[in-house]
């Protein structure tokens, strides 16, 4: 997983580029967060611990948590009561990012058109100019085609 401030530097698209450098502390952290328990390594390493506290409390390696596991429950319920504002937090800014990304892509869209109304404004008085020539080269007093 990348960090917060590798992403930064190799965002491209000058949406994301805002977003991110004028991210507040708790955005920013919501956003490592997530993006931690969303990956791989947080279940690979969830999914260790789990084993470790079961099979140790079973077998009395440890015995602090026996068998209903209720210390362990406490331990999911409090992971999911952060996590859940968290994931929230990060679908809010998630969502502000695509609306920003939208109007963005939407004024560029403007913009292009703007462009391209121009640029057909310019090719049909270019016909019209050479329709002119071709009349003007037809008509007695026009300009003579060239002759080889």
């Amino acid at each position: 997983m990348q960090s917060y401030r590798t992403v930064v530097g190799v965002l491209r698209h000058p949406v994301n580029v805002a977003l991110h450098t004028n991210a507040p502390l708790g955005v920013r952290i919501a956003n490592e967060v997530t993006g931690f328990m969303g990956s791989w390594r947080f279940i690979i390493l969830q999914t260790v611990v789990v084993a470790v506290w079961v099979v140790g409390n079973i077998y009395l390696l440890f015995h602090f948590d026996p068998y209903p596991f209720i210390f362990l429950n406490l331990a999911f319920s409090t992971q999911a009561a952060y996590a859940a504002p968290l994931i929230l937090l990060a679908s809010n800014q998630s969502s502000v990012r695509d609306r920003a990304t939208l109007e963005h892509a939407a004024a560029e869209a403007e913009d292009a058109d703007k462009k391209d109304t121009d640029l057909l404004a310019r090719l049909e008085r270019i016909e019209a100019l050479i329709e002119e020539l071709v009349h003007a080269k037809g008509e007695p007093g026009g300009v003579a085609p060239s002759q080889p």
